[in-house]
């Protein structure tokens, strides 16, 4: 029995043993990998700034969709929706229909033309003023000009408002004008589909870059790995090593394409402020932010250990000492 028991005590402090070195090797190996790519100064160079330019691309773009919705929110919206009212309609009905109108939640202000007010100013515009005179009846109507909130201003949802408009009893037609505004939503979405296909075709790039260097790298350490695999190290042993350079890979190509974005944005901020000025607006250009960095590093990082990852399962494999 108490045989039994000590098996069991050396079994939990060997477990325990593994578990507290485990940290240490994967260290040891992290720091070692590390090494090796100091080894290598002019493959590691290259390597790190291929990942680090293949990625800045696409961060690039990123920036560049990130500041032009930032400008286009001034824009992307529609400014004003035109009710024409029926003829029959007078202006104190007119004005009742105002005040309810100015009840929507979706309306941010409302502004009433009468009949009279737009046959005087269409009188000034047209310059048929004397020939206008001769008219037995107004043939314009009221028109109301309706504001939308800037949650009511994007197409969709100014289109649900003005077909909302339109059923009051008093409107004959209503008119918004969102044919800009399509163009505009349009423009945005193909340069979103252009930065999210620039970027996949990157991501591979990336990927077999970083493959095709830790393939070249397992391949001048053949030899090495052959009399690993002789005195009984496992797969995942000799593997972890070039793992850890595909992610050392990733961290120094992430920080890279990060900095050459941030020199990027301000290279660009003193010709941009300029340009603004001339427009009398404030915009600034932002740049990324350090949640948009972190995220950067994490998927290079995530790309490096994947092109290894692939890279190791495919060649190490098939790595086997000599029987001589």
């Amino acid at each position: 029995m108490s045989n039994f028991h000590s098996s069991q005590l050396s079994q939990r402090d060997s477990l325990l043993r593994r578990l507290l070195t485990l940290p240490i090797r994967h260290l040891q190996q992290a720091v070692g990998s590390l090494g090796d790519l100091w080894r290598t100064p002019f493959t590691s160079v290259m390597t790190v700034f291929v990942l680090g330019i293949s990625l800045a691309l696409p961060a690039t773009l990123h920036l560049f969709v990130k500041n032009a919705q930032q400008v286009s929110e001034q824009w992307d919206s529609a400014s004003q929706i035109t009710l024409f009212l029926k003829l029959s309609v007078n202006d104190k009905t007119a004005q009742n229909l105002v005040k309810r109108l100015k009840l929507y939640p979706e309306v941010s202000d409302v502004h009433y033309i009468s009949a009279k007010q737009a046959l005087k100013e269409f009188k000034i515009l047209s310059g048929f003023g004397q020939s206008l005179e001769y008219l037995a009846n107004n043939p314009l109507p009221a028109t109301i000009l309706v504001t939308p909130t800037k949650r009511a201003s994007q197409a969709d949802a100014a289109n649900e408002l003005l077909a909302k408009l339109k059923q009051e009893r008093e409107v004959e037609q209503g008119k918004l004008d969102l044919e800009w505004l399509t163009r505009l939503e349009a423009m945005a979405q193909l340069i979103k589909n252009i930065v999210s296909g620039v970027a996949l075709l990157l991501c591979v790039s990336v990927i077999l870059i970083v493959g095709n260097t830790i393939r070249l790298a397992i391949l001048s350490q053949q030899d090495a790995i052959a009399i690993m695999k002789l005195v009984g190290a496992t797969d995942s042993f000799i593997q972890r090593p070039f793992l850890y350079s595909g992610i050392w890979y990733g961290i120094f190509g992430g920080l890279l394409s990060w900095l050459a974005v941030s020199l990027l944005a301000q290279y660009l901020t003193g010709a941009i402020s300029k340009l603004a000025d001339l427009y009398q607006s404030d915009f600034q250009l932002q740049g990324l932010a350090f949640s948009e960095a972190l995220m950067l590093i994490a998927f290079a990082v995530l790309l490096g250990l994947v092109g290894s990852y692939i890279s190791v399962r495919k060649h190490i494999r098939v790595i086997e000492p000599n029987a001589d």
